[in-house]
């Protein structure tokens, strides 16, 4: 049998605007992706507020790209992150990116990367600007993410679903519904889970994860309105009830 072809994702981390707290769980998610072989993080690693990142480094075979603050007011971090994203898409030998951080003056760079096809995954706080959110294949909250993984440890008490702050609030039951309004349905007025998801994804950078929860599936079982239909090929089927 001939082995399959493992993707090359590149991990982008701006150190100034991002925690890494978030490694562990952040390589998990880009594990979807292909394999992170190119990991990188940027930033003045000689400021007291990113030493943590000396022993994180090391443990998750991260490159620390050091930038020197040339001037006040002025990120070198910003510049030298898009110029080395910007040599990786030339060189062609990237299939996608993660970039981590909070950080809005990236959404160019992640723009002209999804010009090219690349799919981007975003990592940041909830506080993000929306303009960085909406240009990424999937914009995750990183804090969210951490809650979840942490819960997810073995030997760790398991939170409840929404323990970890997330809800399903009034935009993103308008975004679920609509997706399910522009799926194609069967006479019994059931769409594919699947088809619907990927209408919410195209149509924003939606992730279940930044509602606390690990799949689509889980998502729908936890909605009155919705009924779950599981059939013999293990598709999962959504219909919407009111």
């Amino acid at each position: 049998m001939a082995e399959i072809e493992l993707k090359n994702i590149a991990l982008l981390i701006d150190a100034d605007n991002t925690t890494p707290d978030g490694i562990d769980p952040v390589l998990t998610v880009m594990a979807e992706l292909g394999q992170v072989n190119i990991r990188r993080a940027y930033g003045n690693f000689a400021k007291d507020n990113l030493a943590r990142w000396d022993k994180i480094t090391n443990r998750f075979g991260i490159r620390p790209q050091q930038q020197f603050d040339v001037s006040k007011g002025k990120n070198a971090t910003d510049m030298a992150m898009t110029i080395d994203a910007i040599d990786l898409l030339y060189q062609g030998k990237v299939d996608g990116f993660g970039i981590m951080t909070s950080d809005s003056d990236f959404t160019p760079l992640v723009t002209r990367l999804r010009q090219d096809g690349i799919l981007v995954y975003g990592f940041g706080e909830a506080k993000t600007p929306p303009a960085f959110k909406s240009v990424c294949t999937r914009f995750i909250d990183i804090k969210q993410l951490i809650a979840s993984y942490a819960a997810d440890k073995p030997g760790e008490r398991k939170s409840a679903r929404h323990e970890s702050g997330g809800a399903v609030d009034e935009e993103l039951m308008e975004l679920i519904t609509a997706a399910y309004s522009e799926a194609k349905r069967d006479e019994q007025g059931y769409a594919k889970l699947q088809q619907v998801g990927q209408i919410a994804g195209n149509r924003s950078s939606f992730d279940v994860r930044n509602y606390g929860f690990k799949n689509l599936s889980d998502l729908f079982g936890a909605l009155d309105n919705f009924s779950m239909d599981r059939r013999d090929d293990n598709q999962i089927f959504v219909k919407r009830l009111r």
